[in-house]
């Protein structure tokens, strides 16, 4: 399981990610998965061409087949930074939305529907890609997703003229801060007898009055990086004292595209000290 976070102001776009990454072996009774293990030191942000003002970023499933989410963005990026004309990215005319189709293709075509044999029951992959299309002051971000064995279009989740506060994976703690209620009240609102046909709108009236304006589009990138740290934090430290599980955990990988600076790491672990590899230029 994972919380992802993305803040999108006008200077640049944050993306941060938790590290644990849950081994699921089958499910129990009720049809919830059932959790055999937690690891640590996943990692769910990338940097999908050096040089460039790109950023990537994961939830849901953590591999397809036998291989990491990790591995297959890197060889992503191998493509990308490749001569073949159908993947290479041209730095003078790339877009962010040929990005995320080619990554779509990538992912589904070539990856997952090539599997032997699909994942059974339901499952979800996401890939979030965000930076500056060539020449282009403000960013994008987009998404693609592989649902129970579909893949839509890729979905454009804030254009250059929309800044705002984006996240998935488990999103509770960060529902009851930004939006003022659970993620739960829906349900909660329908079983007390609401019409379907108001819930909307009662939501909405809610929302109005509880809606925690935390970002302004004027804020600046550090401020912009210790939001979305801040978010993802206090997500570990709501589901570490829940029960089960601490699905969301390990470090917090962050990373900042901006227009002029492209793709900074701000935080990232590695699986290697860098003190006992002094040639390594290669982080990733």
């Amino acid at each position: 399981m994972t919380v992802c976070v993305a803040v999108k102001v006008h200077d640049c776009i944050v993306f941060a990610a938790d590290s644990a990454s849950s081994l699921i072996g089958g499910a129990a009774a009720d049809g919830r998965p059932l959790i055999e293990n937690v690891y640590a030191h996943g990692n769910k942000v990338f940097n999908l061409k050096k040089g460039l003002p790109i950023a990537a970023m994961t939830c849901g499933m953590g591999n397809i087949g036998q291989v990491s989410i990790s591995t297959l963005a890197k060889d992503l990026r191998s493509l990308f930074c490749s001569d073949d004309p159908v993947w290479k990215l041209d730095p003078e005319s790339y877009t962010i939305e040929s990005v995320a189709i080619q990554s779509r293709k990538f992912f589904f075509d070539e990856c997952y529907c090539k599997l032997p044999d699909r994942p059974a029951g339901p499952h979800e992959f996401q890939f979030w890609i965000a930076g500056n299309s060539s020449g282009q002051t403000h960013g994008e971000i987009w998404r693609i997703r592989i649902i129970d064995g579909d893949s839509p279009e890729p979905e454009l989740l804030a254009s250059e003229g929309d800044f705002d506060i984006l996240y998935d994976g488990q999103p509770e703690a960060i529902n009851r801060i930004v939006n003022g209620y659970s993620q739960f009240l829906p349900s909660a609102l329908l079983k007390i007898g609401l019409p379907e046909n108001e819930l909307d709108s009662v939501l909405a009236h809610i929302e109005a009055a509880t809606y925690a304006r935390l970002i302004s589009p004027a804020m600046p990138v550090q401020d912009a990086i210790a939001l979305a740290d801040f978010l993802v934090e206090t997500t570990k430290g709501y589901v570490r004292f829940l029960p089960g599980a601490d699905t969301v955990g390990g470090d917090t990988d962050i990373c900042v595209v901006t227009k002029h600076e492209g793709f900074k790491w701000v935080r990232r672990k590695h699986y290697f000290d860098k003190t006992l590899n002094p040639t390594e230029a290669n982080y990733g």
